[in-house]
């Protein structure tokens, strides 16, 4: 599990608490800016808390090593920071080091899962940016650590691909913590929702409760029509 204890960062996220189970999919939505990255940077250790802390399974993540904290976390960030001239293959062995398992099999199957198994050995400046992505994916998923934390994972994906990656973090057997822009994908796949403004935890619950027309409307600033599995906006006239 993986608790937030008054989590605040500079003036970005304040005073956030919340606690996050070992299974299900829970998305952090919200408007541009309102800290939503920031807070997942801290979810993993990226930053520090500057007022808070972070517990993973009761234990404060700021002492953790990292390799322990490895076996717990894999994360799909915005900007991963590879060496251009590693191949996909390569890249997705990372995720193998937090174990003694260093076979090709697990390389293979995940690279299969996010259809890049035919690009194994092309260097990462031959990929677009929506190939990067799923191979970013596939070494968290073979990680194999009991919590997955992705930033924006359908950035630069094509719309088949979107629906893919969804359909494996749902599948995933632990839990996903996943940010996201798009609401309606929030709707279809998630389990449980953090709602933020401006830096602060405004709504908590399942999506059908918490996306909702009275709550999103003064917060998105936009007009929200729901059916029964999606939402559809309008903007509001002057």
């Amino acid at each position: 599990m993986i608790t937030a204890e008054n989590v605040s960062y500079q003036e970005i996220i304040k005073d956030i608490s919340f606690e996050i189970p070992d299974h299900g999919v829970v998305g952090l939505v919200g408007p541009n800016g309102s800290g939503k990255t920031t807070l997942l940077r801290t979810l993993f250790g990226a930053l520090q808390p500057t007022e808070g802390r972070v517990l993973l399974n009761g234990a404060p993540l700021a002492s953790m090593r990292a390799r322990k904290i490895a076996h717990e976390l894999s994360v799909v960030a915005q900007d991963s920071g590879e060496p251009p001239q590693m191949t996909v293959a390569e890249v997705v062995r990372l995720g193998l080091l937090p174990h003694k398992d260093n076979s090709d099999d697990g390389i293979i199957a995940a690279l299969k899962s996010v259809g890049m198994l035919h690009k194994a050995q092309a260097p990462l400046t031959h990929l677009s940016g929506g190939e990067r992505q799923r191979v970013m994916i596939a070494r968290a998923f073979i990680q194999d650590a009991s919590h997955i934390l992705l930033d924006e994972p359908t950035n630069h994906l094509d719309i088949h691909y979107q629906l893919e990656v969804f359909k494996l973090i749902k599948d995933y057997r632990a839990n996903a913590t996943v940010v996201l822009h798009d609401l309606n994908m929030a709707l279809e796949y998630c389990d449980w929702i953090h709602l933020l403004e401006e830096g602060r935890l405004v709504e908590s619950g399942p999506p059908g409760d918490v996306l909702v027309p009275e709550i999103l409307e003064p917060i998105y600033n936009v007009r929200v029509v729901r059916t029964e599995h999606h939402l559809h906006f309008e903007r509001l006239e002057k």
